[in-house]
């Protein structure tokens, strides 16, 4: 299969700038892996579409201030760091703009001082490691140095950076956003419980490598970025039990989606388990674990697509973006979602 196959047409307006006032005022598209039919809803109406003994899994990651601004010692040229991940205590894997300031033993000062940083070693595809010498907890200092990592596609600027944040985000670990799960307000989940829809909760800390275009032109030979994941005793026992007695395992995100799969056995069972996760999902994948999904409408030619178009097939998938197009749904991380049933 080729890259460009997963290439659809979509006008830059479309492209959500802002989160809507209400959470779960966005609209949503509910498709069928069964038939070709097309509903047009609110997102409020998804608890419309659970039944009981279903069980929706989210992700409970929370999104780090990771874009740091600061200035090269020495000369005061001005920095850009992007937290990718932690590698070990106070040394973590970065992206830096200017990369060419960046050569290793170089040193970057931010916050006044508060935050120093010093480049150790180069890493995969241009990134930095650097070690970062402070006084006091790292999490405060970059809560009050750091600003949220939106995407390059969102260049508008963010007022409240808690709408970047799930209501249920709790485990700080990721660059962005498992933006599936941006739709949810607690009101809703309420109800949904309420409906006797079991909620889990996993956690995988979202990598930039989402947003990276794939480069290949055969999907075969495009190699994933690495994730970290969490899944504990109590929603692998959830989940089994919801499989045992024949009830849906509902996704809400690509993320939660790679996450249970990544943990899944072929008999359909789930382990509790933690650690690296590079899978790659595309049209061909045997569906171990998910059997629905809830998720936004992702880039031209991304990995993402290719998981929907796993799940829905390409055909479907790529005619559901053509209708969201005409329908001018909101595209992308504050855009709208569908629920593929």
């Amino acid at each position: 299969m080729e890259t460009k196959d997963f290439d659809y047409y979509l006008p830059e307006e479309l492209i959500a700038q802002t989160p809507l006032e209400n959470r779960d005022s966005s609209k949503l598209m509910i498709l069928n892996k069964e038939n070709e039919n097309i509903e047009h809803k609110s997102f409020h109406n998804i608890i419309d579409y659970l039944n009981p003994g279903d069980c929706l899994v989210l992700n409970d990651t929370r999104v780090l201030p990771a874009r740091l601004i600061g200035e090269k010692e020495g000369t005061g040229g001005k920095i850009e760091f992007l937290l990718l991940k932690r590698v070990e205590l106070n040394t973590w894997e970065t992206l830096v703009k200017p990369g060419k300031k960046a050569k290793i033993g170089s040193r970057f000062v931010f916050g006044q001082g508060l935050l120093i940083a010093e480049v150790i070693d180069i890493g995969e595809e241009g990134s930095r490691i650097v070690k970062f010498e402070y006084e006091g907890v790292f999490e405060e200092i970059l809560d009050r140095l750091g600003q949220m990592p939106l995407p390059p596609y969102i260049t508008e600027k963010l007022e409240d950076r808690e709408r970047y944040q799930t209501v249920y985000s709790k485990n700080d670990g990721s660059a962005a956003a498992p933006t599936a799960g941006l739709h949810f307000t607690e009101e809703l989940l309420q109800k949904i419980e309420k409906k006797g829809i079991k909620i889990a909760y996993i956690t995988l800390h979202v990598g930039l490598g989402t947003f990276r275009p794939v480069k290949a032109e055969k999907i075969e030979e495009h190699k994933m970025h690495s994730e970290f994941y969490i899944i504990d005793e109590d929603t692998a026992s959830i989940i089994n039990e919801t499989k045992q007695k024949g009830n849906r395992v509902i996704a809400v995100g690509t993320t939660s989606c790679r996450t249970l799969e990544s943990a899944a056995y072929e008999n359909g069972n789930i382990k509790a388990d933690s650690g690296w996760t590079d899978i790659f999902i595309y049209p061909g994948y045997k569906f171990k674990m998910v059997d629905s999904l809830i998720t936004n409408f992702h880039l031209p030619e991304s990995t993402l697509i290719m998981l929907v178009s796993a799940l829905l097939g390409k055909e479907k998938t790529l005619n559901a973006y053509e209708t969201a197009v005409k329908e001018k749904y909101r595209f992308f991380s504050f855009g709208d979602a569908m629920f593929i049933n």
